[in-house]
């Protein structure tokens, strides 16, 4: 449990600062927005390119990930057929909450959670994995060809070379998976420039808190709720069901595979969000519910599944 609530600790306390720096007038009315571009185009790139570069590709053939993958696919199936049914957004606005309602916060929260509850750091690498080689990729190509108005074969195949995010997560799996050694000295300026990548977004994401409330009328009450009650009660029972039933697996990786499903929305997706400008609202709300929401989820998963 102390794992848990020392993740939650550290991210509402930074979000925190970020919140209370605007709404005392420290920073300037533009500075959510540099800091989402900063951490868009130089941080978080070069943070994926770290923690990709030292993991093992390997680990995403494994029937946990798979389990994790079918939580993930019917949970974004799920807010895609109630956006179709209920809420009528539009094709961006429905991939943004769709990856509200499934995209894992496994760095800031799931690193700690697998850490400190799970034992195992390695558990969350996968998950890490398939969100950046699948996922990610896959919504920033929709948002980026959303913005321009237009889409061809050739943008949609080109995009990736368009995207630094896109384009550091490539690198670091090519350097995984050929065992390349990189000089310390080389890794070390990403290192420092990747630690600031969580720390802005979350500063951000307070900042954006300033004079706004949540599930405001006009604000898509109905698609956060939708959304934030798939990402952190569907998503785990999901995950139960398939890692339990279908793949079979021991107690300690069912563990693991749903208490990664339990673990809220991450602030990546409101990252992409605004610096698109698609579903910034749906973003911002779902990455709040479900970081408040998760922490009971997250309480309950480990007092049943704990081996």
């Amino acid at each position: 449990m102390l794992g848990v609530l020392t993740g939650f600790g550290i991210i509402g306390f930074v979000i925190l600062v970020g919140y209370v720096t605007q709404r005392w007038h420290i920073l300037p009315p533009t500075t959510g927005l540099v800091l989402n571009r900063v951490a868009f185009f130089v941080a978080m790139p070069a943070l994926l390119f770290t923690v990709l570069a030292r993991s093992h590709p390997a680990a995403i053939f494994s029937l946990p990930t798979l389990a994790s993958l079918s939580a993930i696919v019917v949970a974004a199936v799920l807010y895609v057929v109630a956006s179709r049914v209920w809420f009528r957004q539009s094709f961006a606005e429905t991939t943004v909450g769709a990856a509200g309602a499934s995209y894992v916060n496994a760095n800031n929260i799931g690193l700690p959670v697998a850490t400190y509850v799970l034992g195992n750091p390695q558990l969350v690498v996968p998950v890490l994995l398939l969100q950046l080689i699948l996922m990610a990729p896959a919504l920033l190509a929709v948002l980026d060809i959303s913005s321009r108005g237009s889409a061809s074969v050739r943008s949609i195949v080109t995009q990736p070379l368009r995207n630094p995010i896109i384009i550091a997560s490539i690198a670091g799996i090519l350097v995984a998976l050929f065992g390349l050694r990189i000089p310390d000295a080389v890794m070390a300026p990403f290192e420092l420039i990747g630690g600031a990548a969580v720390p802005m977004v979350l500063l951000a994401f307070g900042i954006s808190l300033v004079g706004q409330r949540p599930l405001q009328p006009g604000s898509g009450r109905r698609a956060i709720v939708v959304g934030s009650a798939i990402k952190i009660a569907i998503m785990p029972l999901v995950a139960y069901v398939f890692g339990r039933f279908v793949f079979q697996l021991d107690p300690e990786h069912l563990f693991g595979v749903v208490a990664l499903a339990a673990l809220p929305t991450a602030q990546n997706i409101y990252n992409y969000a605004a610096r698109y400008e698609r579903g910034v609202v749906v973003a911002r709300d779902t990455v709040l519910i479900t970081t408040i929401g998760a922490v009971p989820v997250l309480v309950v998963v480990a007092a049943l599944l704990a081996p």
